[in-house]
């Protein structure tokens, strides 16, 4: 169904868009009609991914790049406006995390975790930007996680990159705000994903994770697409610099 008309044929990019969250929240912009490139490392993950966009789009297609290489990211960035024609709409998404113990983080570790989450989603951010000021209009709508407001067990390196994610969305928001550039974010608890299914194999953690959010259900992927979809739109065009918690009153406590 589509709620928000206003996002057909509009130009689209979500990195790590191939799987998880970032596949649903690309499907649900195809659905609606937007032409969407995803990104990802995966070849095999992003021709699947793309197979199922074309039945809603057929121009829909993917760019391969590493996320946490500038170079890829800005080359990545530019083939996909080659083939949009332009770039209306950038979600970062893409994002890993490596749970350990702040005491056995290591520099590698930190360095992955930061590159892809904080770094990977600045410079794509900066390369789109230059087309959205030339459009003098953009919408640019980065993942964060709840745990950009709240600490939690194993997660110095997740914690610190989200938090910065939040803070850049601040920055960019108000630097980018005189070329009708909204930079918002959305933070997300635990999704019920593929992935994440793994981790709930410990029960424990399964135990405190639901004790913490007060709905007393995990997010699945649709939720974190409709706050997407609603900062994309033309709803949201007088929101900038905010992120949208999608936390089930996790951070309300």
């Amino acid at each position: 169904m589509k709620y928000f008309p206003d996002l057909e044929n509009k130009k689209v990019i979500v990195t790590g868009g191939s799987k998880g969250i970032g596949k649903d929240i690309a499907l649900s912009f195809a659905e609606h009609g937007a032409q969407v490139i995803i990104t990802g490392r995966d070849i095999d993950s992003l021709e699947q991914a793309t197979h199922e966009l074309r039945r809603y789009q057929p121009t829909c297609k993917y760019v391969a790049a590493d996320i946490s290489k500038t170079k890829e990211v800005f080359e990545m960035i530019d083939t996909a406006a080659e083939h949009l024609g332009t770039i209306d709409i950038l979600v970062n998404n893409a994002g890993l995390n490596i749970a350990k113990p702040a005491l056995e983080v290591t520099e590698e570790d930190w360095d992955k975790v930061l590159d892809t989450n904080l770094k990977g989603a600045f410079f794509a951010s900066q390369r789109a930007a230059k087309y959205m000021i030339h459009n003098k209009a953009g919408k640019i709508i980065n993942i964060a996680s709840q745990m950009a407001f709240v600490g939690y067990l194993n997660r110095a390196a997740y914690c610190s990159s989200k938090g910065g994610i939040v803070q850049q969305t601040k920055a960019l928001a108000i630097e980018w705000a005189p070329y009708n550039i909204n930079v918002n974010a959305v933070a997300p608890t635990f999704i019920k994903t593929d992935f994440t299914e793994k981790m709930f194999e410990d029960k424990a953690f399964e135990k405190d994770v639901y004790q913490r959010i007060p709905l007393g259900r995990l997010a699945s992927p649709q939720d974190v697409t409709g706050a997407v979809l609603y900062l994309s739109s033309n709803l949201a065009n007088f929101v900038t610099g905010e992120t949208i918690k999608v936390d089930g009153g996790w951070t309300a406590i």
